[in-house]
Formats: C-alpha cells, sequence, structure tokens
C-alpha cells in the first residue's frame, strides 16, 4: 500500500490510509459526515510549563514544550477542546466511538466537554506506565500514568467491544481498566535525522494494539486528528482497519510517511479475533424443540439436580415455576437473572451434556 500525503478535500470517497496536512477542526470539517467507525484522539495535553526542566546531573529534560502544545489560557484550550470534539462527532457513525488520551493537565476538561456535547462516556482507562519518567525534583508525586476516556456517539449506541478478543489477549482473565504497558523507548522510539525523539509524546504500538483490536473490526475505519508519528496508522495497518491520519506538523509527517511504508498488513487469518457469544447468530430454545433435538416432556437438570420438563411451547416448568429457560433457571436460583444455555443439562446415552451444546450445533449448521 502507497502511502501519501494528500489535500484534504470534501469530495467523497474518504481519503483513506492517508495523512492529511492541515487544521485537524478544518480538514475534519471537510471530510463526509457519518463516515467514521473509532477515532482516537491524542490532543495537546496544555502542559503549561514554567521553565526548563533538569535532571540531577543538571543535563536537559526535553520536555514538551512544542508550540502545538500552548495555549494563552485555559478558556483558549476550552475553546480548541470543544471545537475539534464537535467536528469528531459529526464524523462519527451512528455506532462509532471515540478514545481521547490525556494527562491530568487536560483530560477533566476534555471529559467535561465530552458529556456537554452529547457523548456517552463508557470507560476511563488507565495506561499506568510500567516505565515512567522520574520526578526529578521530588515535590510531587512521579507521573506514573495517563488516562483514556472511551466514549460512544451517543448514549444507547451499539458500539464495538470485542469483549472476548480483550479476554483471550489477557491470559483468558477479563480484561480490566488499568492497563501496565512501558512507554515508547528503545527502537521503537523514533529518531529525526539528528537522532532526536521525532516527537516528545509518541505512544506505543502496544497500546493501540489494544485499542483497536477491543473496539474495531477488520476493515472499519479508524481516524487520528493527532496524528504525530503515525502510531495509529501503524497498529491500523497492521490490523487491518483503515486509516486517516490529520498533521499539521510537516515534520511528524514525513517521519509518519517513512514508518507507514514499511508496516506490513498481517494476513487473513491472523486478523480474526475471538467473537463475542452476543455477536453469534440468535437461537430461540423452542428451536430445539421443533427440530426434536429435546422432544416434550423430556426433564432437564440444574446443578443442584433439579428437575424442570420440557413444553411444547419451548418454555419449561418445574413444581409451579412456569417460563423460558432463564426465567425458571433464576426462580430455582432466587437470582435476578439466569443464563439458561449454560444452568440447564439433559442424559444423552448416559452423559450428561449442557443444551448449549445443541445451540452451537445449530449456529454451526448456520455458518454453513
Amino acid at each position: 500500500m502507497t502511502i501519501k500525503t494528500q489535500t484534504a478535500r470534501a469530495a467523497v470517497p474518504l481519503p483513506l490510509n492517508t495523512i492529511l496536512p492541515g487544521d485537524c477542526i478544518d480538514v475534519m470539517n471537510s471530510l463526509p459526515e457519518a463516515s467514521i467507525d473509532l477515532i482516537f484522539a491524542d490532543p495537546p495535553y496544555n502542559l503549561q510549563l514554567k521553565g526548563d526542566l533538569h535532571r540531577p546531573n543538571n543535563t536537559k529534560v526535553d520536555a514538551v514544550d512544542d508550540a502545538w502544545d500552548q495555549f494563552d489560557s485555559f478558556k483558549a484550550y476550552d475553546a480548541f477542546t470543544r471545537a475539534w470534539l464537535a467536528a469528531a462527532k459529526r464524523l462519527l457513525k451512528p455506532g462509532g466511538a471515540i478514545w481521547v488520551i490525556g494527562s491530568y493537565h487536560n483530560i477533566f476538561r476534555v471529559g467535561a466537554e465530552l458529556q456537554t456535547q452529547g457523548y456517552w462516556i463508557l470507560n476511563d482507562v488507565v495506561w499506568r506506565k510500567s516505565n515512567p519518567m522520574p520526578n526529578f525534583r521530588g515535590k510531587r508525586f512521579t507521573n506514573a500514568h495517563e488516562t483514556m476516556i472511551w466514549a460512544s456517539k451517543d448514549e444507547g449506541a451499539k458500539y464495538t467491544f470485542n469483549y472476548e478478543a480483550l479476554k483471550e489477549l489477557n491470559d483468558g482473565i477479563q480484561m480490566r481498566s488499568d492497563w501496565v504497558l512501558p512507554i515508547c523507548n528503545g527502537g521503537e522510539r523514533l529518531k529525526d535525522e539528528n537522532g532526536d525523539k521525532a516527537h516528545p509524546t509518541q505512544k506505543p504500538e502496544a497500546l493501540l494494539h489494544r485499542v483497536l483490536v477491543g473496539a474495531t473490526n477488520p476493515g472499519d475505519v479508524v481516524l487520528d486528528p493527532f496524528f504525530g508519528t503515525g502510531t495509529t496508522g501503524a497498529v491500523a495497518k497492521m490490523l487491518g482497519r483503515d486509516f486517516i491520519g490529520i498533521e499539521r506538523e510537516e515534520a511528524y509527517r514525513k517521519v509518519a510517511e517513512r514508518r507507514l511504508t514499511k508496516v506490513r498488513k498481517f494476513d487473513k487469518s491472523a486478523l480474526e479475533v475471538t467473537q463475542s457469544k452476543r455477536a453469534e447468530p440468535r437461537v430461540p430454545f423452542g428451536q430445539l424443540v421443533e427440530r426434536g433435538m429435546l422432544r416434550p416432556g423430556e426433564m432437564l437438570t440444574n446443578p443442584r439436580g433439579q428437575q424442570a420438563k420440557v413444553r411444547a411451547d419451548g418454555t419449561l416448568i418445574a413444581d409451579d415455576v412456569k417460563g423460558s429457560i432463564h426465567k425458571v433457571g433464576a426462580e430455582l436460583e432466587g437470582a435476578p437473572s439466569c443464563n439458561g444455555w449454560t444452568y440447564w443439562h439433559f442424559k444423552r446415552d448416559g452423559q450428561t451434556v449442557s443444551i448449549d451444546v445443541l445451540r452451537q450445533q445449530i449456529r454451526a449448521e448456520m455458518a454453513q
């Protein structure tokens, strides 16, 4: 795939897998409405630095002191935040979502504006840095984390969340909202022609890998309005997602272009991830009865040995309790809800088998 820089235009089709130069607000406003699946944004932190910072050996710390991170006041920063978030929301599809990363300097102001504009916050995720920069002055805690806000376009939107894939990525354990990952260093840290850091806040690919695996699917379009040296684009390309990058600084665009030409997309089989069971086709319990996989009058058993009789309409009856496999299970357990598919079992050839085996059999047939 050829990576190129071009001037943003309002015309369709989308300028996929392209770095667009210019102000992010102007460029976003020129793109087609409701065309983006996911936005990952790493906006200026507005650090408000006062003077240089030095290590104990008197060497200067290469901090974020670039012009793009400087604003005259909180009011100016808030106006900027309001404008780019409004432009971003216009671009998101109905089921689209946004991730915004920041530090304590800006993330709370961004979060408030997200809610003001009607985004629906799904989670805040703490990226805990396993190798943070020390606090050289010893006057505050070591700043060892950044915060990401994940929000859908609107309340009630059907956003993408690959729960099972993230669980597998986390060694079979439910993914938590605190992620321990190292900062970008070593060979991953990009350098300019002088051998200096190409960008002061380059994010590690591991962070974007987790975001994109969890919140997008192959073929989705990912927009990064603060593209920098292209971490979002590099990971999107590897994972079979399309990207659009917006970057004002020419020096960053050149580094990103070189980087992206070296990135290879994973093969198709490697792009597939474990799907959530909720995404699988719905199979009514009554269909098992209709097809004779279970017969009216057949007895199902729960983990405590209690029994329920299958009825012709796909409901169960146990003593005086009647209803769906979920309702009867919940009543017997005295619980507010119950997953009847994993709760009930039947007998075949002397073996106790979960009724979910029959559901999976039907699903397998549907997939053929």
